[in-house]
């Protein structure tokens, strides 16, 4: 490092976010409102809306998205919200719908959109149709993946986001992949950053993930990009203590799709600011956590993979499962304490250590959408409106 870089380094690089960030309800709607609703949120995969008027639904930040895919066979997203009254459209995460029809007073909307309906239209003097469709929402289809995001503050694309990583995803196929499973979901009584900074922590690999441990060794590498965090580890041939992970290693089949260097390959990709997306020779795992409250998280999993009838292969996804249900118990038992310590009037911040690149990363780029993220102590209620 030069002097000059010296000179302008940020001396809070070094430091953790502040504690009161993972608990404070006026920071928390700031976030919302300048990292959560710019951001990109995964709904499903189109394989789950393959048919004219199939629809998956996503709720985020007190909304409500629909996903459907047109008679005209084009995916397009909107608030379930009927444009008279503001009811609901439709109930549940996934249907299909030859018309979207409101269950309070009947309005009919086409599944691309278009108002078609409206009962008693006499009463509407001078109603325009064509205006009254329902709300659009931004989407991209990213590799067969739907993301949606509820507020353009012009941030990149999904593919822009993930384009330095294009040449190694590749070879998964990710628009060949296929549901299996059904959709986790589990809330966690910790703030949502608490889940996302866990997740980029490689040091307490070592010590709080001896399944991970066994399959990894050292073997585990971090680095932090501009939108996306990128981890890593290859299985190595060491004995194993438990009976999941030597068998999971001993079992997984040859994947042909995939080259030699991905062979006994578990990456992962961490996209700004919450989700995950794990990436095995086995399977496709996506992860998001969805901030409900201050102290609330709704952890939401789904399961991908390439259809494959092999014993060896059915095995091995269940192996995946098992193991990572022991990691994820791991890692709750570890944010719920962290959680609970957040809450000390002692702490404040940590020093983050140099390979914890990926949490300073995140720290650096909350402190510069909401600069009061450099205040060791919240300030006096009311700073977000004093502007």
């Amino acid at each position: 490092m030069t002097a000059d870089s010296l000179a302008n380094a940020d001396p809070l690089d070094g430091r953790s976010l502040p504690a009161w960030l993972y608990n404070d309800p006026e920071f928390f709607g700031v976030e919302m409102e300048r990292v959560l609703r710019p951001s990109w949120q995964v709904v499903c995969h189109v394989s789950e809306i393959a048919g004219g008027g199939d629809w998956q639904t996503l709720e985020f930040l007190g909304e409500s998205i629909i996903v459907i895919r047109g008679d005209d066979g084009q995916v397009r997203a909107f608030a379930n919200v009927c444009r008279h009254r503001a009811s609901r459209l439709v109930d549940g995460t996934s249907g299909c719908a030859k018309k979207l029809v409101c269950p309070y007073h009947a309005w009919v909307y086409e599944t691309d959109g278009r108002l078609s309906g409206v009962p008693f239209s006499s009463q509407y003097a001078g109603l325009d149709k064509a205006t009254h469709g329902l709300f659009p929402v931004e989407h991209e289809i990213w590799h067969g993946f739907v993301f949606i995001r509820l507020q353009d503050d012009g941030g990149p694309s999904v593919a822009a986001m993930m384009a330095p990583h294009d040449a190694e995803i590749a070879p998964y196929r990710f628009d060949d992949l296929r549901r299996f499973g059904k959709p986790t979901l589990r809330p966690r009584a910790v703030n949502w950053k608490n889940v996302g900074d866990n997740y980029s922590d490689a040091l307490h690999v070592p010590f709080a993930h001896p399944g991970l441990k066994s399959l990894f060794g050292h073997n585990y590498i971090i680095e932090a990009g501009e939108h996306v965090d990128r981890l890593r580890g290859h299985l190595h041939d060491e004995p194993r203590s438990s009976l999941s992970e030597h068998a999971y290693h001993r079992l997984l089949p040859r994947v042909d799709h995939l080259p030699e260097s991905h062979q006994d390959l578990w990456l992962y990709f961490k996209l700004w600011p919450n989700i995950a997306f794990d990436i095995y020779p086995d399977q496709v795992d996506f992860m998001q956590w969805l901030p409900l409250t201050p102290t609330t998280t709704l952890i939401r999993e789904m399961s991908y993979a390439i259809p494959d009838d092999r014993r060896e292969m059915k095995a091995v996804r269940y192996l995946n499962w098992r193991i990572n249900r022991q990691v994820n118990a791991e890692d709750t038992a570890l944010i719920s304490r962290v959680q609970a310590g957040m809450g000390s009037r002692y702490y404040t911040s940590g020093p983050l250590g140099e390979s914890e690149v990926c949490l300073k990363s995140f720290a650096r780029r909350m402190r510069n959408v909401i600069p009061e993220a450099r205040l060791d102590r919240a300030p006096a209620p009311g700073w977000s409106l004093r502007k």
